[in-house]
């Protein structure tokens, strides 16, 4: 698993692209997962504060996150419970406007099917973001949509907003979720992980 790590780190497929982006910056593959891990986060892609520090949800993003989850830093970050599987495992840049690109779909193409195939324990997958829904759930509704039908993948997934600091008015509009869905994912998370 620490080759399977370390290769995707040292990934740079994507060098050009992103040389070509208005960051102008080199790939830095994120990649946190061992095959013990129960929990899954499955996301989009890191930002430039990840980027930077090499630490996947290192920022505001990963503190909401985390109180959603109901779990600290340190539980949050071993690796032998919790694997942090993106689209793609690099900070894809922003374009002229200052928006984060999108994931590129040769990262998924390249690494999934083997991540996964090293990750025979995982009991719950927490699916964050359109990106990743449309990937590991098959679906085509907008987030929302697919967020408040969370039922219906439980108890093995659950698909949640993004926990940017972007969505904080997603989240005043949607008050159903912070009182009824978190509280769940909680719950299913303490029991996995227990």
């Amino acid at each position: 698993m620490a080759d399977l790590c370390e290769t995707i780190r040292a990934c740079r497929l994507c060098k050009e692209r992103f040389a070509a982006t208005a960051t102008r910056h080199a790939p830095r593959p994120v990649a946190w997962f061992d095959p013990g891990a129960r929990l899954l986060i499955a996301g989009q892609a890191p930002g430039m504060r990840v980027h930077a520090s090499g630490l996947p949800f290192d920022d505001a993003s990963g503190d909401r996150l985390r109180t959603w989850l109901g779990l600290d830093r340190a539980t949050f970050y071993d690796t032998s419970q919790v694997a942090i599987v993106p689209m793609a495992f690099c900070f894809p840049g922003y374009n002229e406007a200052g928006s984060d690109l999108p994931p590129p779909a040769i990262c998924r193409e390249t690494w999934h099917d083997r991540v996964f195939a090293s990750l025979p324990n995982l009991r719950f997958r927490v699916i964050v973001g359109g990106y990743a829904q449309r990937y590991h759930l098959g679906v085509r509704d907008g987030v929302t949509q697919t967020v408040a039908r969370w039922e219906e993948w439980w108890p093995d997934a659950v698909p949640l907003p993004h926990p940017s600091w972007r969505n904080t008015g997603w989240l005043k509009r949607n008050p159903w979720f912070e009182r009824d869905v978190v509280p769940a994912v909680r719950g299913r998370v303490k029991e996995i992980l227990d």
